[in-house]
């Protein structure tokens, strides 16, 4: 075949994406089964404030987020995204083993001891794979399948949300019976998780590491650019006499996408409040009753978020995004979340307020701000992982992958330095309506900066543009 002449487009999903789905739906069951009951083991099992409870979480998901940095460095530079994957998923079953132990280590700060062992090793974990397995399912595509990119994505989102819809289901009602159980259940799944993925590893597209292909690196090519800067010349053009342009120019395609991703953190400071602050406000709520003795309650309601995102998702993807056209881009619709996801703060407020002044109210008053939030994230989060890997360059997919990660991190750094800058004498101070409303304000401002930036940019891929 002439190499000049584009392949024929083919409409087939690689047969192998089922392992790498199967995969991420397991291992969503085992992380979000273990967060959605640390907020209330931290606070009724150790017995720690809600301040205390909601800094620990968040620094837990700022290290979460912040090894992305270090799996996509170790993937790209040396491992490749398979070994990477496999290894430190190793680290992860480990963790929850830790976390499971706890229920039997005697006393409260053993119990402390094993927390803080068995979220460091589940940050290692869950952290280093995150970058590597949403870049190795687009690494599957052949050229002629990009046009299946944004429709993967949205699957693998929704099987992020099928695991974690019934994790968040079930773990709350496991914990209601046995602590070690409901960290233990988390961990077999994890440990599936791994075999499922390893079940694949004959069919996979493997793209080898920088180290096999002799590519530079971000890292590598910023440095040689800031160290061989001249007057008149572009930032980049020191690196040129140590790299290629290939080279020079993927690592040039970082900056532009980073500016994007600078204002996100904003957003995820809000949403992972969901399973801090959110529940405890939920936990001066009415339950629901459920069938076989369960009830609904502050942790279980956590599955309302998956179960709306596995309606939306096709919703918006199938129907909503080829509706509006180019009025769909990425960046369109990741503005779009910004400002909904300030909204559902404001309704979070006004809850608070009708809590605070006495009111008995159901819990299912969550379900509004649930919803508003849910379809924030479809537009931001989903919306986000697509746009790294069609913008980022071939060689820079994990390291772009990798940041979109940092920015979760940065966002839980937010609520961290919030949480203790403003904490209050009862230690009650992250969960008030006036908590609520500061950081509604703040995304507002972080949506309008949003706008003005996307507006500026200028796509990699122009197909995107026209939100195909």
């Amino acid at each position: 075949m002439n190499p000049e002449v584009p392949a024929p487009a083919n409409n087939r999903w690689p047969p192998q994406i089922k392992y790498i789905i199967g995969n991420e739906a397991a291992e969503r069951f085992s992380y979000y089964g273990m967060v959605s009951i640390l907020m209330v083991y931290i606070t009724d099992v150790l017995e720690k404030s809600k301040d205390d409870s909601a800094f620990i979480i968040h620094g837990f998901k700022f290290f979460n987020y912040f090894m992305p940095l270090i799996g996509a460095w170790v993937s790209d530079r040396f491992w490749g995204r398979y070994k990477t994957i496999l290894w430190i998923s190793l680290a992860y079953c480990l963790g929850h083993g830790v976390l499971a132990f706890s229920d039997v280590a005697g006393t409260k700060e053993a119990r402390t001891i094993c927390l803080y062992a068995g979220l460091a090793l589940i940050a290692f974990g869950s952290g280093g794979i995150k970058p590597c397995v949403s870049a190795f399912l687009g690494d599957q595509f052949q050229s002629n399948q990009r046009h299946l990119l944004q429709k993967a994505y949205a699957a693998f989102y929704w099987a992020i949300n099928f695991g974690s819809f019934f994790s968040m289901l079930l773990i709350p009602q496991i914990k209601n019976h046995s602590w070690a159980w409901a960290f233990g259940v988390p961990g077999i799944l994890m440990a599936v998780a791994t075999l499922i993925f390893w079940l694949g590893a004959r069919h996979y597209v493997m793209v080898p590491p920088a180290r096999t292909t002799r590519k530079a690196g971000f890292f590598a090519v910023l440095v040689a650019a800031l160290k061989n800067r001249s007057p008149g010349k572009g930032f980049w053009d020191g690196a040129k006499t140590l790299y290629s342009e290939t080279e020079v120019r993927a690592a040039a395609s970082v900056g532009p996408i980073l500016s994007i991703f600078a204002l996100i953190p904003v957003f995820w400071a809000l949403f992972d409040q969901t399973h801090t602050t959110w529940i405890a406000q939920g936990q001066k709520m009415i339950p629901i009753a459920l069938p076989f003795d369960w009830k609904l309650d502050a942790s279980a309601m956590q599955s309302i978020n998956p179960l709306m995102v596995m309606t939306l998702v096709p919703l918006l993807t199938l129907v909503a995004y080829p509706a509006l056209g180019r009025f769909a881009s990425p960046l369109k619709r990741m503005a779009s979340g910004f400002f909904l996801a300030g909204f559902s703060f404001v309704i979070v407020a006004w809850l608070q307020t009708r809590v605070d002044a006495g009111e008995q109210m159901s819990i299912l008053w969550q379900a509004l701000p649930y919803l508003i939030l849910t379809t924030a994230e479809v537009l931001v989060s989903t919306t986000g992982l697509e746009f790294a890997f069609r913008e980022a360059a071939p060689s820079m997919k994990s390291t772009i992958m990798g940041f979109w990660n940092l920015s979760v991190a940065l966002g839980n750094l937010v609520v961290m330095g919030i949480t203790k800058v403003l904490a209050t004498a009862d230690g009650h101070g992250s969960v008030t309506p006036e908590r609520f409303m500061l950081y509604a304000g703040m995304t507002f401002v972080a949506a309008i900066l949003f706008t003005l930036i996307a507006a500026f940019y200028k796509y990699n891929d122009e197909s995107a543009a026209q939100g195909k």
